[in-house]
């Protein structure tokens, strides 16, 4: 199938870290019966024609009709039910996105992450900003991800699609990302590369560097060794940079997945670390210690992304300032997150 191809080499093209982190973002391609979708958790850099979800899109659109429960636990986890039942082969789970993915008449959507987009949806002025930049995008404000922003945003493309006679190409999502829909590759490319030449160009008049300044620090064997006998397992294995100016709260659910929302910056020592997870409920992903920021996991691959996902919210809260500033998560936005059982599923596959 020449459209799986092309999905594929998408995915590819815009699975690299200039748009998404980790296990972020995810793509599809469908006929009149049938979506293929990234597989939750995976990379897209990762992905080939053998590793799409294949799903019946008529099991989907069933979905919609569906009376929810109105507790988030059993909502979702009736909504990844109904999805599992909806899947037709054996390439793993599908992408919590994927009922929004279905509801867009595109043939090809891309759904990523930019460091550039989310300095536009995280920043206090990005709905304005985003209606002068981008006036042909339908902008939504945040909504918790999966089946809850999935029936929103149908009502609202249905709704824009009265007004205007056509779907949006471009959905921007606060605190979150975009999706770009369309029939044809080029078109997928040409809109990107609009997105991102845009807000380059508004970063610029605005004097906001596009790169992360990160201080020149030696690195600490006594201060990473000392993390490990604080953290035990939690700090296994470590990454670690010069300083940044870290974001000191919530951004994105990925950055919530990766990094979590808040970094340790207390005391380096047992009482200091068991006072974090006592108010936190779980032990940090990124400590700041000693001039240096360090990421910390139960692998390298974990430690690694802890560190790269808060030096990319520290970059989102420094291009924020062509926006008005940070307009950080709220708590009960936050807490959604990290109580949902997806996305511990998707943290887990890239362990």
């Amino acid at each position: 199938m020449n459209d799986l191809k092309t999905i594929v080499e998408l995915s590819r093209e815009f699975g690299g870290v200039e748009f998404v982190k980790g296990g972020g973002g995810n793509t599809s391609v469908k006929n009149e019966t049938t979506l293929w979708v990234k597989p939750s958790g995976t990379t897209l850099k990762g992905l080939t024609q053998e590793t799409f979800v294949q799903m019946n899109r008529e099991k989907i659109n069933a979905l919609y009709e569906v009376e929810t429960p109105s507790e988030a636990a059993a909502r979702e986890e009736l909504v990844k039910n109904a999805m599992a039942d909806a899947v037709e082969n054996d390439a793993g789970r599908p992408s919590v996105e994927a009922p929004l993915h279905n509801v867009f008449n595109a043939k090809f959507v891309v759904h990523t992450h930019p460091a550039l987009v989310n300095g536009l949806t995280c920043a206090k002025g990005g709905e304005a900003a985003c209606r002068r930049l981008f006036p042909e995008a339908l902008w939504v404000e945040y909504i918790d991800p999966g089946y809850t922003l999935c029936m929103e945003v149908r009502q609202r493309i249905a709704g824009y699609v009265a007004d205007k006679g056509g779907e949006p190409a471009l959905l921007v999502l606060q605190n979150h990302g975009i999706f770009i829909a369309a029939d044809t590759d080029e078109e997928i490319r040409a809109l990107y590369a609009k997105v991102m030449d845009v807000l380059s160009n508004e970063y610029a008049r605005a004097s906001v560097s596009e790169m992360l300044e990160i201080e020149d620090v030696s690195e600490s064997p006594e201060t990473e060794a000392h993390i490990k006998t604080v953290f035990g397992d939690d700090a296994a294995f470590v990454a670690s940079s010069g300083m940044f100016g870290y974001a000191p709260g919530p951004i994105t659910p990925d950055h919530l997945v990766y990094s979590k929302a808040f970094p340790f910056i207390g005391e380096l020592s047992e009482s200091g670390a068991a006072a974090y997870k006592s108010t936190r409920g779980y032990a940090p992903k990124v400590v700041v210690a000693g001039n240096r920021v360090y990421g910390i996991g139960n692998s390298q691959k974990n430690a690694d992304l802890a560190l790269e996902l808060a030096q990319d919210g520290a970059l989102v809260m420094q291009l924020t300032e062509a926006f008005g500033g940070i307009n950080y998560m709220t708590d009960a936005q936050r807490e959604f997150i990290e109580n949902w059982e997806v996305e511990s599923y998707r943290a887990k596959q890239v362990s």
